[in-house]
């Protein structure tokens, strides 16, 4: 029998970490709209095959993802494919914000960050933070200019966009609602982010 669907709540500024069996359909949602989501994926019981930006980039040949991609690992294996994204604007080039970040950039000590969010959860699975995987940065506007420097500015989406993912391995996943309040990023105002796992494909809105 199909399992109901599971939501998972990410609270503003904080992460959650989840699992997720191959055949499973991950649904990411800006709940209010404008907010970032830091993703990392790991392979369950394989923690070194980790869900790699700089690995997709090569295979899809470029900077960004589309529905019908595939997302792949660092052993270039494909984990996560690409359902169905209201947005269509996504980040995998910009690092997760961590403790320097706030400290050095902005003089800020004791800052929520992406990396310890992510890695608060992912550590109960024996991964060092050093190892946190590289994140994809979704619903993050990170337009690359003419010049090619990488920018930062506010997300475009909207209360309820989502992306949405079909696991093809059991995954153990985290995802941040990115803490950055200091500068343009998340509207200045950081919100929740929700999730679902569901055994069947979600309806088209």
């Amino acid at each position: 029998m199909p399992c109901p669907t599971h939501h998972v709540h990410v609270p503003a500024g904080h992460g959650r970490t989840f699992e997720i069996r191959a055949g499973q359909y991950l649904t990411i949602i800006d709940t209010d709209g404008q907010q970032a989501a830091d993703f990392v994926a790991v392979v369950r019981g394989r923690l070194e095959e980790q869900l790699s930006p700089v690995h997709t980039r090569r295979r899809l040949n470029s900077l960004f993802f589309a529905v019908g991609d595939c997302l792949y690992s660092t052993a270039d294996e494909p984990l996560l494919e690409v359902i169905a994204d209201t947005i269509g604007v996504h980040d995998a080039n910009v690092p997760a914000c961590d403790p320097t970040r706030f400290s050095v950039d902005f003089g800020v000590d004791g800052h929520r960050n992406c990396l310890d969010n992510l890695h608060e959860g992912l550590a109960g699975y024996g991964l060092l933070a050093v190892n946190v995987p590289e994140p994809f940065n979704l619903f993050q506007n990170g337009p690359v200019t003419a010049d090619g420097r990488m920018q930062v500015t506010d997300p475009r989406s909207k209360a309820g966009d989502h992306v949405v993912f079909r696991a093809l391995k059991d995954l153990v996943c985290a995802v941040s609602s990115c803490p950055q309040d200091i500068i343009p990023g998340n509207g200045l105002h950081v919100t929740p982010i929700d999730i679902r796992i569901a055994d069947t494909a979600p309806t088209p809105a």
